[in-house]
C-alpha cells in the first residue's frame, strides 16, 4: 500500500461520524439574546439566510450533562467531551458536534392539518454535511427543483386539494411531483415512531427556497409573556415582552464527529466515542430556554447516515 493511500486509510479509522436528528415536540426557543425589533427574545437565526440554527456549543453542553445524568463525571465523560474548565489545557475532548441545522418546518395546511416544508438549498445542505463526514448519501437522490409557487410531493398526499393543489398559510402552490427518494430516507432516520415515519412520507413538501425562506422567518410563533403584580392584579412595569418560539414538529440536523480519545490512559477509538455518546444520550432532551413551562422538549436520534 503506497503511503497515501495508507495514511488515508488510517485516518479514517480515527474518525468516526453521526447524523443527530432533533424533532421538536413542544415549542422551542434556541435564544440569541437581545433583538432589535419588535420581538423582545428572538430565537437564533443564521446571519445569511435567517434560517433557525441551535448552536453547536449548545447542542454539545446539553449532550454532556445528558451523559454525566446517565453516566457520571469519570474519565470516560472527560475523554469523550473534554476536562472541567479548571483543567482544560490537559486535553482536548474527542467529540465535535456542528450547529444543528433547519431540516423541516412544519406549516399550517388547508388539508391534512400541517405540512413539513424543505427546500433544495436545505437539502443540497445535507448532502454535503453527509460527504463532510464521510457518511455518503445512502441513496438520496435530489429532488427536482421547484419553480415558484409550485411544490413537490406524494402523489396521496392528504395535503392535496383537487389531487393537484396545495394552501399552505394563506398561499397556494401546485403540485409539479414527487420527491419519494428523499421521504423514503428521511422518514427512517429523523424519527423513530411508525406513526410520525408514516406522517413525514406523506406530508413533506419540497418548496422554492424562496417560498421556504418566507415561511421559517415569518411562519414561527411569538407570545406575550407578563409579570403580575399580585396586589394589583396588573403588569409589573417592564414585565411584558415578546418571545419568539419555532412551533412542535421543526426537525433540524446535526453532523457528529468523533476521534480517538486523547485523555492520557483511555484508549477509546473514535468508534468507542461515538459509542459512548449514542448508549448514554436518552431519546428525549430539552434544548433551548423555558424548561419549566415545558418548552424544548426534544426526540433526538443519533444515527450513522448509511443506516436504513
Amino acid at each position: 500500500m503506497s503511503e497515501p493511500v495508507a495514511a488515508n486509510a488510517n485516518a479514517a479509522l480515527q474518525r468516526a461520524a453521526a447524523l443527530l436528528f432533533i424533532h421538536a415536540q413542544t415549542g422551542l426557543h434556541p435564544g440569541s439574546g437581545t433583538a432589535l425589533g419588535t420581538v423582545d427574545l428572538p430565537v437564533q437565526r443564521e446571519r445569511h439566510t435567517q434560517w433557525p440554527v441551535i448552536p453547536g456549543s449548545t447542542l454539545k453542553g446539553i449532550v454532556r450533562d445528558a451523559c454525566r445524568r446517565a453516566a457520571g463525571n469519570n474519565g470516560d465523560l472527560f475523554a469523550v467531551f473534554g476536562p472541567e474548565t479548571a483543567e482544560a489545557g490537559k486535553h482536548a475532548g474527542a467529540l465535535s458536534m456542528t450547529d444543528a441545522r433547519i431540516l423541516a418546518f412544519p406549516v399550517r395546511s388547508l388539508r391534512g392539518v400541517f405540512a413539513w416544508v424543505t427546500c433544495p438549498a436545505v437539502l443540497e445542505r445535507l448532502q454535503r454535511d453527509l460527504k463532510l463526514a464521510d457518511l455518503g448519501n445512502a441513496g438520496f437522490r435530489l429532488p427536482a427543483e421547484p419553480g415558484k409557487d409550485k411544490a413537490l410531493c406524494h402523489a396521496d398526499s392528504p395535503l392535496l386539494v383537487g389531487g393537484k393543489q396545495l394552501v399552505l398559510e394563506e398561499f397556494e402552490f401546485e403540485r409539479t411531483g414527487d420527491a419519494n427518494d428523499l421521504t423514503d430516507w428521511l422518514a427512517v432516520r429523523a424519527v423513530a415512531d411508525e406513526a410520525t415515519q408514516k406522517r413525514l412520507q406523506s406530508h413533506l413538501v419540497v418548496l422554492h427556497d424562496d417560498d421556504f425562506t418566507h415561511f421559517v422567518r415569518h411562519a414561527t410563533e411569538v407570545v406575550a409573556r407578563v409579570g403580575l403584580d399580585y396586589e394589583r392584579k396588573t403588569v409589573k412595569e417592564g414585565a411584558l415582552f415578546y418571545e419568539e418560539f419555532l412551533p412542535a414538529e421543526t426537525l433540524f440536523y446535526a453532523v457528529v464527529l468523533a476521534s480517538a480519545s486523547r485523555r492520557n490512559g483511555h484508549s477509546q477509538s473514535a468508534g468507542d466515542v461515538l459509542a459512548y455518546v449514542q448508549c448514554h444520550t436518552p431519546p428525549y432532551l430539552q434544548i433551548g430556554g423555558d424548561e419549566t413551562i415545558g418548552k424544548g422538549l426534544c426526540a433526538v436520534r443519533l444515527v450513522n447516515g448509511k443506516e436504513a
